[in-house]
C-alpha cells in the first residue's frame, strides 16, 4: 500500500473517532497496568468483569500486597492464566514500591523489567499514560495491517517497526486504538464486515478475494 492510501485511511479513522479510547476499565495509571497485564490471552469484556469488582479495593500497588496472592487469585480466576498472572502482579507491585516509589515507570526498559510486562503492554502504557508516540501491535492490529496491506509483516515486531516508519507522528498516538477497534468490530478474523467498512475503498484485501 502506498503512503497516499495510508493517509486517507488514517484521516477516515480520525474523522469518525477523533479520540479513541481503550475499552479496558480503569481509574488510575496503576489500574491500567493491571488491566493490560490481565488482558493477555483474554478478552477485554472478561477482564472488565473482573476489574470492576477488584478495583473497588485496589488503587495502588500496596493495596494488592495487602490483599495477598490468594485473595487476588479468587478475583481474577475467571481470566485465563490466572495463576501466573497473579504471581506476576504481586512481583510487579513489589518492584513498583521498592524501585519506583509506587509509580509507573515511563521508560520501555523499566516497564519491560516488570514481571508479566512485554513489549505490547509497555507500548500501551507508554502511549496511553505518557502520551508517547509508540504503537502497540496486538492480534487485531496485526491482522488489520496484513489484511488491508497497510503494512505487511510475519510477526508483531516487524509490523510495529514498519508502522513506526510509515505512520506520521500526528497519528501515532491514536493508531493502536483505531486499528484495534476496527479489527474487533469490523475487520474480524473469520467474517470481516467489508460491506460496512468505512475504509473499504482503500483496503487491498478485496484484490486477494
Amino acid at each position: 500500500m502506498n503512503n497516499n492510501k495510508r493517509i486517507k485511511i488514517l484521516k477516515i479513522f480520525q474523522l469518525n473517532n477523533k479520540f479513541p479510547l481503550t475499552e479496558l476499565y480503569f481509574n488510575s495509571n496503576f489500574q491500567l497496568l493491571i488491566s493490560v497485564m490481565l488482558s493477555a490471552q483474554a478478552t477485554d469484556k472478561n477482564v472488565n468483569k473482573v476489574t470492576k469488582k477488584l478495583y473497588n479495593y485496589i488503587k495502588e500497588p500496596k493495596d494488592i500486597l495487602l490483599m495477598g496472592i490468594n485473595t487476588l487469585r479468587t478475583y481474577i480466576k475467571s481470566v485465563g492464566l490466572y495463576n501466573i498472572k497473579s504471581s506476576n502482579i504481586i512481583k510487579t507491585c513489589h518492584i513498583l514500591i521498592n524501585k519506583h516509589h509506587g509509580k509507573i515507570p515511563n521508560s520501555r526498559k523499566q516497564l519491560e523489567m516488570l514481571p508479566g510486562v512485554g513489549r505490547k503492554t509497555a507500548n500501551v502504557i507508554l502511549n496511553t499514560i505518557f502520551k508517547k508516540k509508540t504503537i502497540a501491535v496486538d492480534t487485531h492490529v496485526f491482522r488489520v495491517c496484513n489484511r488491508t496491506k497497510f503494512v505487511i509483516g510475519s510477526n508483531v515486531k516487524e509490523i510495529e517497526y514498519k508502522l513506526i516508519k510509515v505512520v506520521p507522528d500526528n497519528f501515532k498516538l491514536n493508531f493502536h486504538n483505531w486499528f484495534l477497534l476496527h479489527g474487533r468490530y469490523i475487520c474480524q478474523a473469520k467474517w470481516p464486515k467489508c460491506n460496512i467498512c468505512n475504509i473499504n475503498m482503500y483496503c487491498e484485501y478485496h484484490k486477494k478475494k
